[in-house]
């Protein structure tokens, strides 16, 4: 089979065995954003035609393809939904080489009633299963970091939170980036950045802390970006474990990203695991395994 985690600015694909194992992996900036005139079509056969040409007839996506703006709209599925659920409502492709199948998104509501949706994200939480023991919390870093509840191995709900586009937004486009220079992601500043979400004052006083100590000489330019990033996931992660002390967090994502946020859970009192992006594979393989294949 193949699986492709097919988003808005990377395409991955992975040539899965039966057994799950990853034979073959391909990567490429050819996100929905680098497809020109929605040509996924020929894009696919571009990226995996040696693959298809091989054998492989089965192909799995996963991700953005499926929105709106993709190759094809796949309606949200409601939770709980496990894989089984997910490889039921797969949507069938038109596509000459091979069964193309699209992975439906999940819809939910936070605890207030809003209502939440995510695309992609569900195959990596399916890709960690066994190493949560069916249940627990798991998190995505990304531009819009998910939070993902799990029970006997079915997704019951999860919270989405904006932290990476607001820190792009804050840096590119406002006042406070004016005062950053390129520097270190982690490390220091980070960590009191961090500190900083745990104090009074609220979100919105803390990040421009940003401009006003570099102007108070209390913070360099080339910390500063840094010291934002970590006031905005502290207070993500603050938001996310609220009543949560002491929960082990399976992160799931690009080892840059989850060594910042394992950090943020850890003095936040959780306990995080990490887990590499390739859980992606994984996942799309089991929902792969439901799905009901000419």
């Amino acid at each position: 089979m193949i699986g492709v985690d097919w988003g808005t600015t990377s395409f991955r694909a992975f040539r899965i065995a039966r057994d799950g194992t990853i034979r073959d992996r391909r990567t490429a900036l050819r996100g929905l954003l680098n497809v020109p005139d929605n040509r996924f079509a020929d894009t696919l056969r571009e990226e995996v035609g040696p693959w298809l040409a091989a054998g492989e007839d089965h192909v799995l996506l996963s991700g953005m393809i499926g929105s709106r703006q993709g190759w094809m709209e796949a309606p949200y599925l409601p939770c709980p939904a496990g894989a089984a659920e997910v490889g039921a409502g797969l949507m069938a492709i038109e596509f000459d080489w091979g069964q193309v199948k699209l992975v439906p998104g999940l819809s939910a509501t936070d605890e207030a009633g809003v209502a939440e949706v995510m695309r992609g994200e569900e195959t990596q939480v399916f890709g960690v299963l066994e190493a949560m023991g069916g249940g627990g919390l798991a998190c995505l870093p990304g531009t819009h970091s998910k939070w993902v509840r799990v029970e006997d191995g079915r997704i019951v709900g999860f919270t989405t939170h904006m932290t990476g586009e607001a820190f792009g937004a804050l840096r590119g486009h406002t006042i406070l980036g004016r005062m950053m220079r390129e520097g270190p992601t982690d490390g220091a500043p980070f960590d009191a950045g961090v500190r900083r979400a745990g104090e009074p004052g609220g979100l919105l006083h803390h990040i421009f802390g940003a401009r006003s100590q570099v102007l108070a000489g209390e913070l360099a330019e080339t910390d500063a970006a840094a010291y934002l990033s970590g006031i905005l996931i502290g207070h993500e992660v603050r938001a996310a474990l609220a009543g949560r002390h002491g929960e082990v967090v399976h992160v799931i994502g690009a080892p840059e990203l989850t060594m910042l946020y394992a950090w943020a859970i850890s003095a936040q009192g959780g306990y995080p695991e990490r887990h590499d992006g390739e859980a992606a594979a994984r996942g799309l393989a089991l929902i792969g395994g439901h799905a009901t294949w000419n």
